[in-house]
């Protein structure tokens, strides 16, 4: 366990099951309170101000109103923007001179869950060290203002156009997406109308599918944890490019014009290249985690770029950014973190960036967007297992010796975690040969399910 012992946040805010422990109108209200006391005039304005922004989960109607309630009764202006993609939230925090931001998303997760995630006045992320702090405050108690000095409530209109013309500016004025056929996956999420919107006024031909959100089908059997049917039907429209969001539209996975995804390691490898050519990769350095695939790792270091790890979650990609002057990050599951551009992960920033340097390169995406091959490798996601079994020495001491096993004999590489946004245990095994990895997966399934049946 951690030593800063949160009990309500996760790697990515807080998220829960609605109308569970962690999520729920009342736990929102307090959240609200908590947070916006923390953070009460950090902008410096002279009246304190909220962005609340949401994805299109139907639970989102309860939780928006109790965030406001939470935040006016301490005296701060909220502003909601309805549907918006996360890093819209986080990029108009910062523009908006608000003191704090809200998105309200269970990211990939399906519309039974939903959860908080929190932006400081600059628009980024909250430390663990700052997340601890309100939780402070939430056992603490509100410290609520007279009837005289409560905050007022008001949607923000254009807050897609605002978002719109700031992620645009990845691109040079006379750059454009003129003539690039394009498949886009909204995910029935945050991102069904400015998706669509954004790449069609950068000149993309747009085929649009799961842009139909009725508060329940986000996420469900489509965007970037079900991509399937977005690559069959790029393969199907003869696109150029297939693209699929996940519900809060801050992830992005692509596929080629042959219906075949492409890995989002080597997404990364394709910006990293790029900017390294044009002499912008800041401090010669790339940022991944630790699920990050080898085979990236050697890329990297086979052109002279170096490359740090550090815990999954965009977050601490961003924080290893910040603290060390870096201005490219991004981790397997599609977040990619371009810092001179963007205060999070952002899909759609990403896949502008793509289509663009696709467009530039005059060739076919399944050959320009994977730039090297990628290390067998095999994620295995465990229900029902108690994290707290892999804390034990026993356990520990298997793992340990079925890495050292894997290492020795195939140069290969496992990792065991709990997920920090789901009931799960994740296991990752690398190696060059894939028969080898199906095998080690097993060797530590077979552990894991037995040591846990054993408690």
């Amino acid at each position: 366990m951690k030593s800063n012992h949160k009990k309500f946040f996760g790697t990515d805010g807080i998220r829960g099951t609605v109308n569970g422990d962690k999520v729920n109108a009342l736990m929102a209200i307090n959240i609200a309170m908590a947070a916006g006391e923390y953070f009460y005039g950090k902008a410096g304005t002279k009246r304190p101000r909220v962005l609340i922004g949401k994805d299109t989960r139907l639970s989102g109607y309860m939780l928006e109103p109790a965030l406001v309630a939470g935040f006016t009764s301490l005296g701060i202006e909220a502003i909601t923007t309805g549907p918006l993609p996360t890093p819209g939230v986080a990029l108009l925090t910062n523009v908006l001179r608000c003191d704090l931001g809200v998105m309200i998303s269970a990211s990939h997760n399906p519309y039974q869950d939903n959860g908080i995630k929190l932006f400081n006045s600059q628009g980024y992320k909250l430390s663990d060290e700052v997340e601890c702090e309100i939780e402070k405050l939430l056992n603490k108690g509100p410290t609520l203002t007279n009837a005289n000095n409560l905050g007022r409530a008001r949607r923000m209109e254009d807050a897609i156009g605002r978002y719109i013309e700031l992620i645009k500016l990845i691109l040079k004025k006379d750059e454009n997406l003129l003539g690039m056929k394009i498949v886009l996956d909204c995910a029935n999420g945050a991102g069904y109308k400015v998706g669509t919107e954004a790449l069609f006024e950068l000149g993309c031909e747009v085929i649009s599918i799961h842009k139909d959100p009725d508060g329940t089908n986000i996420n469900e059997n489509c965007g970037a944890m079900f991509p399937n049917e977005m690559a069959l039907k790029t393969k199907e429209e003869k696109a150029d490019l297939g693209i699929a969001l996940d519900g809060d539209a801050d992830r992005v996975v692509f596929s080629d014009e042959n219906g075949n995804l492409i890995d989002c390691d080597q997404i990364l490898g394709v910006l990293a290249l790029n900017l390294y050519n044009q002499k912008e990769l800041k401090n010669n350095t790339v940022v991944g985690t630790i699920m990050t695939n080898i085979g990236l790792e050697n890329f990297l270091n086979d052109n002279n770029i170096n490359f740090k790890r550090v815990n999954v979650g965009d977050r601490y990609i961003l924080d290893e950014m910040l603290n060390n002057n870096y201005n490219l990050g991004g981790e397997p599951s599609g977040h990619v973190i371009m810092s001179d551009h963007t205060k999070s992960g952002d899909g759609l920033l990403t896949a502008i960036k793509i289509i663009s340097l696709l467009k530039k390169s005059g060739k076919k995406a399944s050959e320009f967007l994977r730039p090297f091959c990628i290390t067998p490798y095999k994620i295995k996601n465990l229900k029902k297992i108690n994290n707290y079994i892999l804390e034990t020495e026993s356990v520990k001491n298997s793992l340990k010796k079925i890495q050292l096993d894997l290492k020795n004999k195939h140069n290969g590489r496992l990792l065991v975690r709990p997920s920090g946004t789901e009931p799960i245990v994740r296991i990752l095994v690398e190696c060059e040969y894939n028969d080898k990895v199906d095998q080690y997966i097993s060797k530590v399934q077979d552990l894991l399910v037995k040591e846990n049946s054993s408690e």
